[in-house]
């Protein structure tokens, strides 16, 4: 029996459930009949398609995800082999997965499939007995974790905003090169989860920041790709669900031009900014202190951001606390969020605007049992 864990979310938790091939056994006897029904059973879901996994688990109604989001990109998955979208919700543990409940569970490559596949603590230790099923690879992966503030703030204090972009760069740039050691500094910040899941968080984080879509090395950290930005923005208009009548009409004439802005990347790479206008600055994670935000922790911790005249306050978030809410009422100047969040709010009429974009690619997986 595997031991049971406890997750931490970066947004999210996980489950997953084993999928069972039908065999036959042409064999004489009771016993050997048995037998071999058995191993052509194991041989049959082993040799299962991508597409044989996601309509089978669909059409039992256990594909999971947590719906808090990343929906979306499930959502577009079903649709792309004729399938409902209708998903079963994951809770924030493991024990969907472990116990078979779900047979194609939603997992964070750098998060709860980490506690799936590692026997540390919190973990469940099934090692390479699992498959994933990735989103990236599937072309219907949609951008997360980016940095991002109000266009009113931008406006107002350019020079903080490029200054802030740099030295946050500069700190994802140290924390990819040396994860090991990010890891230990996010540990040290006070981390949610243990000193091991931090250090396999910052390898798999690595990943998503230093590889695009199409599993191309990324050489420009934080720059936002046209094509990735659209096709996220794409899915967002497809999927994303508002009630209000006038929210959805807005989110459907939105334009990348609309939530991004590109120059103050552009500024803070070529280091063409002056003085702060603001130094004393805050910003908002979208979860408790892990690897997933390291670049921040890291530019703190190793001086960047006073490199550049900020004194910068890195502020946990938590289940209760919406990171483009607090960005968009002035509790904080900066947030990280997912793309499909910043959209969602400002077709909501928030003016948010991101700033640089720093996962390169989707850490969203269906995990399952081979």
């Amino acid at each position: 029996m595997k031991k049971r864990a406890f997750t931490t979310i970066t947004a999210l938790g996980l489950t997953a459930v084993m999928l069972a091939g039908c065999g036959s056994s042409s064999s004489s006897g009771d016993t050997a009949k048995n037998d071999n029904t058995a191993e052509e059973t194991t041989d049959s879901s082993a040799e299962m398609t991508d597409e044989e996994r996601i309509i089978s688990a669909a059409q039992e109604g256990k594909v999971g995800n947590w719906g808090l989001g990343n929906e979306y990109e499930i959502q577009a998955l079903l649709t792309k082999y004729g399938q409902s979208t209708d998903y079963l919700v994951e809770d924030f543990t493991m024990d969907g997965f472990d116990d078979d409940s779900i047979t194609l569970a939603s997992a964070m490559t750098y998060n709860e499939l980490g506690l799936v596949k590692n026997d540390y603590e919190g973990g469940y230790g099934y090692g390479d007995s699992v498959g994933i099923i990735d989103m990236n690879d599937e072309g219907v992966a949609m951008l997360e974790d980016n940095l991002f503030c109000t266009k009113e703030f931008a406006e107002a204090n350019p020079n903080t905003v490029k200054a802030f972009v740099a030295a946050s760069l500069k700190g994802w740039e140290y924390a990819c090169e040396n994860p090991e050691e990010a890891a230990q500094i996010v540990y040290e910040a006070g981390s949610s989860v243990s000193s091991d899941h931090q250090a396999y968080m910052a390898s798999e984080v690595k990943k998503l920041v230093e590889t695009d879509m199409n599993g191309n090395t990324v050489t420009e950290i934080g720059k936002m790709d046209e094509d990735a930005m659209q096709q996220t923005l794409d899915l967002a208009k497809q999927y994303i669900k508002l009630d209000d009548s006038a929210a959805a009409a807005k989110l459907q004439t939105l334009t990348l031009d609309d939530i991004r802005d590109t120059s103050y990347w552009e500024a803070a790479t070529a280091g063409d900014f002056g003085t702060p206008e603001k130094t004393d600055i805050k910003v908002q994670m979208k979860w408790l202190p892990q690897c997933q935000f390291m670049g921040y922790y890291v530019a703190k911790a190793k001086g960047f951001y006073d490199e550049v005249g900020l004194n910068v306050d890195i502020i946990s978030g938590g289940g209760d606390i919406g990171e483009t809410t607090a960005v968009q009422n002035g509790t904080v100047d900066f947030g990280v969020t997912w793309v499909s969040n910043l959209i969602s709010a400002d077709a909501a009429g928030m003016d948010l605007v991101e700033v640089a974009q720093i996962y390169q690619r989707s850490g969203l997986v269906l995990v399952y049992k081979k």
